[in-house]
């Protein structure tokens, strides 16, 4: 189960991935061209630069607006074992059956009733099935006489067929599901700041293990999320409705308060995270802290403008799962501050200062309250520093520099040719090609499922630069960094595995 919802996770991340170019257009255009935001700057009322930015606006909500095809298209991706493409058709073919489903039923016995959006629930069903069938059936023979549409052909036939029935089951489940889901929302609002408090805790400490990508979609893109009318339009999921405010040039006053989902990650992950990088770089004897300067200022960076902070995490999350929690907690609390102090800033899919930027500061005080962020992230820095110092010299963590072993080495980067030589080493150390049955990667994680667990030697795949090995039933995790990505490429090369 552990490493089904891994895929699904990662399946997620393919999809989620395009996000933050969709935000960056979406959000330089839909600031650059909102009335206000031009009666303030009357030097960008120029018919060329306002087509220039509208064009963006329109290209970055095109992705948000198809974000649930988009989900479905990842899921079968990431998912099918073999013939993804045949596997993301289907997917798509199933989608759209679906959707016409939905639409013909509801003029047939309901006309005058409100329409029915699955989002990513629907998503989700429609992807899972079609992956199913193509898993089941893209090698199937059949008779003589229908034998052009065996194999791979028959998987979207059979998808259609089967998306007519899923889409007359959401017609029948959903209006009460959907009730449901917003009595669900209705009552995390209810539970004000403590809901949000909740919510960043636990999406943090699912985090350590990969699963976070199970909660936050459900806020982001459901009626989980809030559900608001935009222009005229019913919009339901925290993200969706800050988009298409952002996108709405009449919009006033605050975002919506579904940004409690996203404004508590920017003292954290712009403040707190370099401060704990800080302490930890602080704790290295002094004749070992030039060897680590780049490696702490590296991870701080990546956390403070980017926001991904496993870099960060993973030096202490093995070591000590004591402090992760710790973090885990700050960070909600975190969540708790942002939300009392009515901070409306949304995001990608990160709490950097790109999306700080663009989300929070381009569109003015009035409307996200930024400039509280930076007290609360000035606390965040002290808090962090001061809490990881404690507790680092306190029961002497392990962090990386304060090892006993003064010949540790910092990993570094290599070229192409050492990574494929490592690649190759990294394949013995799991065991050998026979112990392997799959291979994958996500940003940071090289995640392999093999036969045998015991025969994976952890300690040597450890020497080569992960971080740490993470080992879940037959599942392995090696944290790599960005070269997770790379490692897979050469394993599926050198094993043959189908992409």
């Amino acid at each position: 189960m552990f490493q089904k919802l891994q895929k699904i996770g990662k399946a997620f991340m393919l999809p989620i991935a395009i996000l933050p170019a969709a935000g960056l257009l979406l959000g330089i255009g839909g600031a650059l061209s909102n009335a206000n935001t031009i009666q303030a700057y009357p030097f960008l009322d120029v018919p060329f630069l306002q087509a220039i930015f509208s064009v963006m606006s329109a290209a970055g909500s095109i992705i948000f607006g198809n974000l649930a095809m988009l989900l479905t298209m990842g899921l079968a991706a990431g998912l099918a074992k073999r013939d993804k493409a045949t596997a993301v058709l289907a997917a798509v073919v199933g989608y759209l059956v679906m959707n016409a489903t939905i639409s013909a039923l509801l003029g047939i016995f309901n006309p005058d009733g409100a329409a029915i959006d699955t989002g990513v629930v629907g998503a989700i069903a429609i992807g899972s099935i079609a992956v199913y069938l193509h898993n089941r059936y893209h090698n199937i023979q059949l008779p003589q006489i229908l034998g052009f549409f065996g194999g791979s052909r028959f998987v979207p036939i059979v998808t259609s067929f089967a998306a007519i029935f899923v889409g007359a089951v959401f017609y029948l489940v959903w209006p009460p599901f959907q009730q449901l889901l917003i009595s669900a929302g209705e009552g995390i609002a209810k539970m004000g700041p403590i809901g949000t408090f909740f919510y960043g805790f636990l999406m943090r400490l699912c985090g350590a293990v990969g699963l976070h990508h199970m909660i936050y979609p459900m806020f982001w893109y459901t009626e989980l999320g809030g559900v608001e009318v935009v222009a005229g339009q019913t919009i339901v999921g925290a993200q969706n409705i800050f988009f298409a405010q952002l996108a709405d040039p009449n919009h006033t006053g605050l975002f919506t308060e579904g940004t409690r989902f996203f404004a508590g990650r920017f003292a954290t992950m712009m403040f707190g995270l370099p401060g704990a990088a800080l302490a930890m770089y602080k704790l290295v004897p002094s004749k070992r802290s030039k060897q680590y300067a780049g490696l702490f200022l590296g991870v701080a960076l990546t956390s403070f403008i980017t926001g991904i902070t496993e870099p960060i995490e993973f030096m202490f999350l093995f070591v000590s799962p004591v402090l992760y929690v710790i973090h885990a907690f700050l960070d909600g609390v975190s969540f708790f501050v942002a939300d009392i102090l009515n901070i409306s800033i949304g995001n990608t899919f990160s709490g950097g200062v790109i999306d700080f930027t663009l989300f929070g500061i381009l569109q003015g005080n009035a409307k996200t309250n930024w400039l509280l962020v930076l007290p609360v992230g000035a606390i965040w820095f002290a808090l962090y520093y001061g809490v990881f110092t404690f507790f680092i010299k306190k029961f002497n963590v392990p962090t990386p520099g304060r090892l006993d072993d003064e010949e540790q080495s910092v990993p570094t980067v290599t070229s192409k040719e050492s990574i494929s030589d490592e690649s190759k080493v990294i394949i013995e150390l799991l065991g050998g090609p026979e112990n392997i049955l799959d291979v994958d990667a996500c940003i940071t994680r090289l995640r392999v499922s093999v036969k045998d667990a015991n025969a994976v030697n952890k300690d040597a795949i450890k020497s080569m630069g992960a971080t740490d090995v993470l080992v879940v039933g037959n599942g392995i995790q090696a944290i790599f960094g960005a070269k997770a990505i790379l490692y897979k490429n050469n394993i599926a090369d050198y094993l043959g595995i189908d992409e």
